[in-house]
């Protein structure tokens, strides 16, 4: 059985015991967090818009942290212009304990 979670503009597949980046929330390590279901696929089928309509799934914060460096280089060409920078997204890692 999986679902697909709504956070923010983003969705994500989802089933029981994955851990799961998002985009960084206020939230502490350890506390409860809620996503929207949008699709449910199991046993029974595919539901989806009104069958799926008060579904939650509920998850635990497992860490705040920074994703792996990435590097922004930009240059112009034939003028001796270069910008080197570095950037790391910070996410959010969410167990995923119950969906329904």
């Amino acid at each position: 059985m999986y679902a697909i979670i709504a956070n923010g503009s983003k969705q994500y597949k989802a089933t029981v015991g994955d851990t799961i980046k998002f985009e960084k929330l206020n939230a502490n390590v350890g506390d409860k967090v809620e996503f929207e279901v949008l699709l449910v696929s199991g046993d029974d089928g595919v539901k989806l818009g009104a069958d799926v309509a008060g579904l939650k799934a509920v998850g635990e914060v497992v860490k705040q942290d920074k994703a792996k460096k990435i590097i922004v280089f930009k240059y112009k060409a034939k003028k001796n212009v270069r910008k080197k920078q570095g950037h790391r997204q910070p996410f959010t890692a969410v167990k995923i304990e119950s969906i329904g």
